[in-house]
Order: structure tokens, then sequence, then C-alpha cells
């Protein structure tokens, strides 16, 4: 007899869907208990306690190993994007939303994110 392996995922983003989705059952059991008040909130911390990567790509490009050899002080590097387009934000290598480069109001010399777009969550096959 033939043992058959179930599909295990390749990608990271197919795991990350899936852990996601566990995730959610299991809130959605937790909501679902008599005693849902008192203990979700204790999970809920529990879980909103998790650290996640975040990073803002501003933009990429590819170059031949010579030129990137050549990179010095004061070098500059063509990105694909161009001023005014938006940049990607990605959690934990997952592209999740767009948004428009600005400065912080209550600190000048700081950069943020006014996020313009949410991507929408796709569930792998």
């Amino acid at each position: 007899m033939a043992k058959t392996k179930e599909a295990e995922p390749d990608q990271p983003d197919e795991q990350l869907d899936r852990a996601i989705e566990e995730l959610r059952g299991v809130l959605r059991e937790e909501e679902n208990r008599p005693n849902a008040a008192l203990q979700s909130g204790a999970n809920s911390s529990i879980i909103m306690a998790i650290p996640v990567d975040v990073q803002i790509i501003l933009g990429s490009t590819e170059m031949p190993v010579s030129e990137l050899m050549a990179l010095q002080k004061g070098s500059t590097v063509a990105l694909n994007r161009r001023i005014g387009e938006p940049v990607d934000v990605v959690v934990n290598g997952r592209k999740i939303a767009r948004g428009e480069i600005t400065v912080l109001e209550s600190d000048p010399t700081r950069f943020g994110i006014r996020l313009t777009e949410i991507i929408a969550a796709t569930k792998s096959a």
C-alpha cells in the first residue's frame, strides 16, 4: 500500500495563508464559547503582541556585479519607481498595502507612510 503524502505548501505565502486561516478558525471558535468574553481578551492580547517584520519598499533595480562592485560613497542608484509613485508595504515578506511617503507632523525629521490601498488577501488553492 503506497503512502500518500499530503500536499505541503512549498511557498512561504502558502504557509502564511494556512497559518492565518488556522488562526482565524481558532479565534472564531473562541468567540463562540460561553466564556468567550473573558477569554478572548487574553487570547487577543497574546496574538496582538506577536512581532512582525514590516518593510516599506521604495523600489529596486538590477545591475551587473561589475556595476555593484563599482559603487562607492556618493554613488547614485536609479530605482524602478518614479517620485510620487506608491511604495509597497510588506509584512513578513508579503505585500499587504501601498502608500505614499509623507513627513510626520509630530516629528518633521522623520518619514512615514500614508496608506492609499490595502491589498486584499488571496487564498491559495
